[in-house]
């Protein structure tokens, strides 16, 4: 989740990091930037590495989107407050792999089938599906695939269609609840 004064930034490319304060772990290199209530663009992690606060420099600066070091620790210390020299952070940086314009004349909206089972699983709460599509949802995440998928719950690659239905399911419910946005037709 990025704050909305900043989703322009990496969208346009001018923030291609962020620096968090605490040590972080990051579990996956794919990952939905969240802004809003909506999902904007799936990154891609580049390099996660760790410094003390007092260390950063004009270089993590820049990557964050600010013109030096000293602007970067004053944006910190309005967000987190008191940092102390020592205070351990993470500094995360990525890339735009898609931008989620949504195109609403394709099947899956423009999106990949393992990404609409990935942010259907992020907000699975708000869609209020059933328990077999969650399980169909969940493996297509595991497995990567649709026919592996099929070929694990079924037996067979034949029955993908069954898994298409579940992910079409999750795609509506994400757009009848706004959490993807419709193209404005021109």
């Amino acid at each position: 989740m990025l704050s909305g004064k900043y989703v322009r930034d990496v969208l346009e490319g001018r923030k291609r990091a962020t620096v968090r304060v605490g040590r972080y772990a990051v579990k996956s290199r794919d990952v939905f930037l969240h802004s809003g209530g909506r999902v904007v663009a799936k990154l891609r992690i580049e390099r996660v590495y760790h410094k003390r606060f007092s260390e950063l420099d004009d270089e993590d600066a820049r990557l964050d989107g600010h013109p030096n070091a000293r602007s970067l620790r004053k944006e910190l210390r309005r967000i987190y407050g008191h940092l102390r020299p020592d205070t351990p952070v993470t500094v995360i940086v990525f890339r735009v792999e898609r931008r989620l314009e949504v195109n609403e004349g394709s099947r899956w909206m423009g999106l990949d089938p393992v990404d609409v089972a990935r942010i259907g699983l992020r907000y699975w709460e708000e869609l209020g599906l059933g328990g077999d599509d969650r399980r169909i949802v969940e493996e297509v995440v595991r497995r990567g695939s649709l026919r592996a998928v099929s070929k694990a719950l079924y037996g067979t690659i034949e029955k993908r269609r069954r898994i298409r239905r579940a992910l079409r399911r999750v795609l509506e419910r994400l757009l009848e609840k706004g959490l993807l946005e419709r193209p404005q037709r021109g």
